[in-house]
């Protein structure tokens, strides 16, 4: 029987749907769901949302919920991460101390000095599930959610290349969804194909019956100047190829807004958004376990099916899909670093997921994309060498922090940041820095 491990079952919303999305296949109505979760209350949550979720889509899945991640490992053919290290509180301090140096973040789990410390404190989890793969389910495919992906892809790929790792992130298919519901064009007639980092990914083409979409949206942008006033829309004018996030995620990545208030305002850029994303996510999960514990009906409408579930689908059944995914660079960018995380189109049959090799990107879209995988590079060297001044260094090759800071307050606030999030962090990073 296929075995589906969930690790950080407890981000609740999103686990219903995933179950939703895996149990409205009839292929996959008996698989066994193995929920695991650190937090007692959050793990009987889940456990209950996928025994209602079940039940309302009438499927007869196997349900076992574990605080032990080994045994929800035990014999999985497919593991799919979802955890937050430091959960709410960890993301607070990624906001609150680097905005007492003047740092504008809006997402901050991506890069910058907020995806910097959450990678960092993701890495050791990474290396228990590694390890505790390479025992009970080395043939497993490890679906990765978590941020920061790029990072996370690239660790994984330093410390266990033997194991079959994917990163999954919607944003290519929403922004194609987004952008053909702007001009108008029904999405099951386009075909697209996009590349670069995760979060910093290029649509390379955007056609409708082989024709491209571009012109049509250069002509919308033309003729409403507030559709002009966000960042991708911005970056897109100016560098010819639309980014695969959205505005206020892509603001900091680059050092060309953050740092101006003028552009903020002109972009209508939302400081600190992540800090109340993270509330509503709170909020959420307060309702959502009412709700199931008040044996009140989950709501299981979904737009479109997460890529987790379409993969593990393929592989069973051997049906051909063709998503875009996050790997290992294995020859796939040619002018992106060998060996980190990058975003491509892949296939998916009965044999598992084949990334596609796209060559070299537009030199700009590259250009721009080197910023955000250097800051990933140095952050996965820290880890993996133990050296903290890596860790500085991170955050000062960082384009909107090195916009932002001196060289003497990036130190400060690494070292603020390393005292905050403490035995969160790998042992060896939780040392000064010396100059």
């Amino acid at each position: 029987m296929t075995v589906i491990a969930f690790l950080g079952a407890g981000s609740v919303v999103f686990t219903r749907e995933l179950l939703a999305d895996l149990l409205s296949f009839d292929e996959l109505r008996g698989v066994t769901l193995a929920l695991h979760d650190i937090d007692p209350e959050r793990l009987e949550t889940a456990e209950a949302i996928a025994r209602r979720t079940a039940e309302q889509l009438g499927a007869s899945p196997v349900i076992t919920a574990s605080l032990d991640r080994r045994a929800a490992l035990s014999g999985a053919g497919y593991v799919i991460n979802a955890i937050q290290v430091g959960m709410h509180a960890a993301t607070v301090r990624d906001f609150e101390l680097p905005a007492k140096y003047g740092v504008r973040q809006t997402i901050g789990d991506t890069v910058g000095v907020g995806g910097i410390f959450r990678a960092l404190r993701t890495f050791p989890v990474l290396d228990g599930i590694a390890a505790d793969m390479r025992e009970l389910c080395p043939d497993a495919w490890l679906l990765n959610y978590t941020n920061p992906m790029a990072m996370n892809v690239a660790y994984l790929a330093a410390i266990a290349p033997d194991l079959n790792v994917a990163g999954l992130c919607h944003s290519v298919f929403w922004t194609v969804h987004d952008l053909c519901a702007l001009l108008g064009v029904p999405l099951d007639e386009v075909d697209y194909r996009a590349a670069g980092v995760n979060h910093q990914a290029w649509l390379l083409r955007w056609e409708h019956r082989g024709e491209s979409l571009y012109p049509r949206l250069d002509e919308r942008l033309s003729g409403d100047p507030e559709l002009r006033r966000r960042v991708r829309m911005d970056m897109y004018r100016r560098l010819g190829y639309f980014p695969t996030e959205t505005s206020e995620h892509s603001a900091e990545y680059v050092p060309w807004y953050l740092h101006h208030d003028a552009e903020i305002e002109r972009l209508r850029i939302p400081v600190g958004e992540y800090v109340r994303i993270s509330e509503a996510n709170l909020a959420d999960y307060a309702t959502t376990r009412a709700a199931v514990l008040a044996g009140e009906p989950l709501d299981l409408h979904r737009e479109a099916t997460e890529y987790a579930p379409q993969i593990i689908h393929s592989i069973e059944t051997g049906t051909l899909r063709r998503i875009h995914a996050n790997v290992a660079n294995r020859g796939l960018i040619s002018n992106l670093p060998e060996g980190f995380g990058v975003e491509v189109p892949c296939t998916v049959d009965r044999l598992g997921l084949h990334p596609e090799r796209v060559g070299a990107l537009p030199p700009q879209c590259a250009a721009v994309n080197r910023g955000f995988v250097s800051v990933g590079e140095l952050t996965v060297q820290a880890a993996l060498t133990g050296d903290p001044r890596l860790v500085r260094q991170a955050a000062m090759v960082d384009p909107n922090t090195a916009a932002t800071l001196t060289v003497d307050q990036i130190w400060s606030l690494c070292d603020d940041l390393t005292n905050a999030h403490g035995d969160l962090l790998p042992e060896p990073l939780r040392a000064p820095a010396p100059l």
